[in-house]
């Protein structure tokens, strides 16, 4: 039972009931109710509004670490982070967790294209290393899939695509979305082994616009982990708990389009002092 619930369905029937009679009818103790009550007449605490704030804001998407950075960059606030945990646990407002991904190492691969960004995803300005995926949407009445590139300098998603075939067409037309209006001469584009990747097609259109491939040893995730967790983190924050049968596929693309603005327009990053992705290139610009 809620306390600010229970307190507000006793108010609404204390003109027809006792209040010892609605606590001994939901099993609460009265002593319960009245320290619930007292609580609920008491002012939020300033702190508090303003982690309620923030979460309703990004939509209770981040969590507490994060929400203590953003105290210190927008209210010049500094507080431990177990105690804004302690507070959205209290309210309720903790941000979904996402499923871990097993840890393990495969072994030995075939390498097709030298893997170029061997685990290196920081870069100095934009359009000097690209990182590209292909990731799977399960939520509606049929299979879609979502192509993504993203940019390692400020983790900018700058092309994606949502089909429902797996067709080489399909990372082409995200890679000419990609380098549509970008200076591309002399970028690393880092994929996997997928055949798509592997194609004729795709490797002479990134020939064509400058760009070299580079690839992750096969089996090893970890070689294209910033994408990878990005499309993780699309899952468990946009899907979690949704059912197949609850969306139509106009609302799954619906929210993966909703969550692609949320992601390079407002979601703060620690490792972009708390900027959006969007926002850190503009301030560095």
């Amino acid at each position: 039972m809620v306390p600010e619930v229970f307190v507000e369905v006793v108010e609404a029937l204390k003109d027809r009931y006792t209040a010892s009679d609605i606590c001994e009818c939901f099993g609460i103790p009265r002593s319960t109710y009245y320290r619930w009550k007292s609580q609920a007449g008491q002012e939020i605490p300033k702190l508090h509004q303003w982690i309620i704030s923030i979460c309703k804001q990004l939509s209770h998407r981040i969590g507490h670490r994060k929400v203590k950075d953003i105290l210190r960059k927008d209210y010049d606030v500094k507080v431990n982070r177990k105690t804004v945990q302690k507070v959205m646990q209290k309210y309720k407002i903790q941000c979904r967790v996402k499923v871990k991904r097993q840890k393990y190492i495969a072994g030995e691969s075939k390498i097709v294209v030298p893997n170029l960004l061997n685990q290196d995803f920081k870069a100095d300005k934009p359009n000097q290393k690209w990182v590209t995926d292909i990731t799977y949407l399960p939520y509606g009445p049929k299979m879609l899939y979502l192509s993504t590139i993203m940019d390692l300098y400020n983790n900018e998603v700058i092309a994606y695509k949502i089909s429902d075939t797996q067709s080489v067409d399909f990372v082409l037309d995200t890679l000419l979305d990609a380098c549509n209006g970008r200076e591309t001469h002399d970028l690393i584009l880092h994929s996997d082994q997928g055949a798509q990747y592997t194609s004729y097609s795709f490797q002479a259109l990134a020939k064509e616009n400058g760009i070299t491939t580079s690839m992750s040893r096969k089996g090893n995730c970890f070689d294209n982990a910033v994408i990878e967790s990005f499309h993780s983190s699309l899952k468990s924050e946009e899907f979690a708990a949704q059912f197949r049968a609850t969306l139509t596929t106009t609302i799954v693309i619906e929210k993966v389009v909703n969550y692609m603005y949320y992601y390079n327009y407002i979601r703060p990053f620690s490792k972009l002092n708390c900027h959006s992705p969007v926002e850190y290139r503009t301030v560095a610009a």
